[in-house]
């Protein structure tokens, strides 16, 4: 039997900046979350993948029977990406591939199925990555995890045909993330060139921006759960639609977004948490005026309550693309936090008990688990 590796991976939620930040150079915050993939991998006879909780056996990925059920569920289209462009990455370092057999589970939605809008196809395509880059024991620093997160991000991008990437940045490198898109038509030119993927990872991605931020001490970040799931495709393609017909509304909200999301870097900056709390509000109206607009459904009847009572006690709005799943809120201290829980409860809206997960993709070692 050879020895397993287990890698935690973990999931994302926005805070600021959604919809600009598919445009490059945008700003926008978005964070870690406490919830997991777990891949476990270990060298095998054969390549092999089991995803028990997607319904899918252990099964040899590369024979061409399965070919119609790796298609069949979105999910599987991901990792064989992700697979494929590993592939083509480790050809080209003269390495000889490995085989594998790896198993992937996730905390990443509800008990019972339902999601909470945590990134879970991104997280997916990340632990994937970061597995067989442990397995086929490559240096781990901080390069590295850029590396890893092009590499997911053109998987993503490939899969997906568009969106920001912001969710494989926090789900690669943990914290509270400034983070900015690079440019997607640089990114399909330079696949157009036939250039290797080696001298891809080593390029400036023109507007790509991940940094590290911290917030001020005592601002809470408080998560609430709508209990419906989002349809996120329908509100991007309005969105987009919005974009064409009306390009000088849109360009007034990208400028809006941008101006709020910049207020809060200073806010993070200076350590004021009255500020942040403003700037969060500053963003919501962008997004609301956005909604208005285009009428993409991002503020729910549930968003909208969630909110209102998140005011009372500080500044709440959509995270994500909205249309359901979480809404989150930023007040000061415990108290405040505690109090907020309690009053979302009685309109049936569930607090989680999420945490920033400081550390990105990593592996567990037997030290993180005693």
């Amino acid at each position: 039997m050879f020895d397993s590796i287990e890698v935690k991976v973990p999931g994302k939620l926005f805070v600021a900046g959604e919809y600009a930040v598919t445009e490059p150079g945008q700003p926008s915050i978005v964070i870690a979350v406490d919830r997991y993939i777990t891949a476990v991998i270990q060298e095998s006879d054969k390549n092999e993948i089991y995803l028990p909780q997607w319904g899918m056996k252990k099964m040899a990925w590369e024979e061409e029977e399965h070919k119609n059920l790796w298609e069949s569920n979105p999910k599987f289209a991901f990792i064989r990406a992700a697979i494929l462009i590993w592939d083509q990455y480790i050809q080209e370092q003269n390495k000889i591939p490995i085989p594998f057999s790896l198993t992937i589970t996730s905390e990443l939605d509800d008990p019972s199925g339902r999601k909470y809008g945590l990134g879970s196809s991104a997280a997916v395509v990340v632990a994937v990555l970061t597995s067989l880059w442990e397995l086929h024991k490559f240096e781990s620093n901080a390069s590295s995890k850029w590396t890893i997160f092009k590499l997911a991000a053109m998987a993503h991008y490939q899969t997906q045909g568009n969106g920001s990437c912001a969710d494989i940045a926090a789900s690669t490198f943990g914290h509270w993330l400034a983070y900015s898109a690079f440019d997607p038509s640089w990114l399909l030119k330079q696949i157009g060139t036939e250039i290797s993927l080696t001298a891809l990872m080593n390029k400036n991605w023109p507007g790509l921006s991940i940094k590290e931020i911290t917030p001020p001490p005592s601002l809470q970040l408080c998560v609430g759960w709508t209990g419906n799931a989002a349809a996120t495709g329908p509100m991007v393609r309005k969105v987009h639609q919005l974009k064409e017909k009306n390009p000088f509304y849109y360009q007034s909200f990208l400028q809006r977004s941008q101006k709020s999301v910049q207020n809060l870097f200073r806010s993070f900056d200076e350590q004021d948490c009255q500020m942040a709390i403003r700037s969060l509000r500053e963003n919501r109206e962008a997004l609301l005026h956005l909604d208005q607009e285009s009428k993409a459904g991002i503020e729910t009847v549930e968003i909208r309550k969630l909110i209102e009572v998140a005011e009372n006690y500080g500044s709440g709005k959509s995270s994500g693309a909205g249309g359901g799943d979480c809404g989150i809120a930023f007040v000061e201290g415990e108290r405040a936090a505690r109090e907020l829980h309690e009053k979302w409860k009685e309109q049936n809206i569930l607090p989680l008990s999420l945490q920033v997960s400081i550390m990105g993709a990593h592996v567990e070692t037997k030290d993180d688990l005693s």
